[in-house]
């Protein structure tokens, strides 16, 4: 098969994504994970061995990242019988997956939701990269993710999946005439507080209605270690704090906590587009918002079991307090058209685990009942 066949603009769903695999465009270790290929990514494995590294890195035009692991690593760790990392630490972990890219074809990463959700940090690198989560269009080579626990310890193995890769021909977002006649004609967001421009602006809810008040959750220091792979196995109050409203709407971020909070607006992806959380904007506050940001086509769709969903966001202070208000922007939501019409949606069919969500947690705590 031609890899430098016309691919049609835009980002590849999953059937554009398997189709890269099976001309050799991506490459694996090992078959496909059934589950591997979703709406508009594909979930990137750990491989066999950990490199916990001095620090992290990117190599630089001359550099593979072999040669700058050799020379930061501290020790080797053997992930096929499962590892810990530790939190606070840098690991470098050879991926499964390599590339082989069509000269028209670039790729970009993020961490999965439920890796943002614990906190943990991901970048994907490959050789002689310049930046980090970007694979320009025709790479090839291997992938690596560097991985840092910044709140609680974590156990993976090989075969875990921490983050994903996303595939695309163009440049396809949205201008923000097309973002308002894509809102007009689908609905982006609703009850917005703000118009949608470029991109959909999300707001912060600390009321907490239809909750009891809760508003979020606050991380617990010194707890036990989370295992990636295991769903709905560990008690919420072991390792957060939730946060409740106390009548102020209103909450400060103390710097470094990590804080689980949730947008006041639902917002909602059609089957024709994907879209990306801006991860910081410094024009809103100083703060980092949502480490995962890639919402696939079909989220808070009505078909789909959706009907709006609210965005969960993951939040860190930088160097000071910061006081977040009820209704506060706290980021905003860029689409993207896809290449073509999608196989499958983000959604119950596919057992998604944050579809129609409020206020949740990762998926490796059992439901909160308050």
């Amino acid at each position: 098969m031609d890899k430098q066949q016309a691919w049609p603009q835009g980002v590849f769903p999953a059937r554009l994504i398997e189709k890269l695999h099976k001309q050799g465009s991506i490459m694996a270790a090992r078959p496909f994970d059934a589950d591997q290929v979703q709406p508009a990514s594909l979930d990137l494995r750990l491989g066999d061995v950990a490199y916990r590294v001095r620090s992290s890195f990117l190599p630089g035009p001359s550099h593979s990242v072999a040669e700058r692991i050799e020379a930061l690593k501290l020790h080797e760790i053997d992930l096929t019988r499962g590892a810990v990392l530790e939190r606070g630490c840098v690991y470098l972990v050879p991926l499964q997956e390599s590339l082989d890219l069509p000269d028209a074809v670039s790729a970009s990463a993020n961490p999965k939701s439920s890796t943002g959700r614990l906190d943990v940090f991901t970048r994907v690198i490959g050789d002689r990269a310049r930046g980090f989560d970007q694979m320009p269009a025709g790479y090839k080579g291997p992938l690596y993710l560097e991985v840092s626990p910044r709140t609680f310890p974590v156990l993976v193995r090989t075969g875990s999946r921490l983050s994903q890769m996303r595939f695309r021909s163009g440049d396809n977002r949205l201008t923000v005439a097309e973002h308002q006649a894509l809102h007009a004609s689908d609905t982006l967001v609703f009850n917005n507080n703000a118009p949608v421009g470029e991109g959909v602006a999300l707001s912060i809810d600390l009321k907490g209605e239809g909750r009891s008040g809760l508003i979020g959750f606050r991380s617990r220091r010194h707890t036990a270690v989370v295992d990636v792979d295991k769903k709905a196995a560990l008690d919420v109050l072991d390792f957060w704090d939730p946060l409740v409203n106390r009548g102020r709407e209103e909450l400060i971020l103390d710097p470094d906590e990590f804080y689980i909070l949730v947008s006041d607006e639902a917002v909602h992806v059609p089957p024709t587009h994907a879209a990306e959380m801006v991860p910081f904007d410094p024009l809103v506050g100083e703060f980092r918002v949502h480490y995962a940001g890639f919402f696939d086509p079909g989220f808070g769709h009505s078909s789909a079991g959706g009907s709006g969903s609210r965005a969960v966001l993951e939040v860190r202070s930088r160097e000071v307090p910061f006081l977040l208000g009820h209704g506060q922007t706290i980021g905003r939501l860029i689409y993207e058209r896809l290449a073509e019409a999608p196989d499958r949606l983000y959604g119950s069919a596919l057992g998604s685990n944050y579809q129609a969500q409020t206020l949740k947690l990762s998926k490796h705590f059992k439901p909160y009942s308050g």
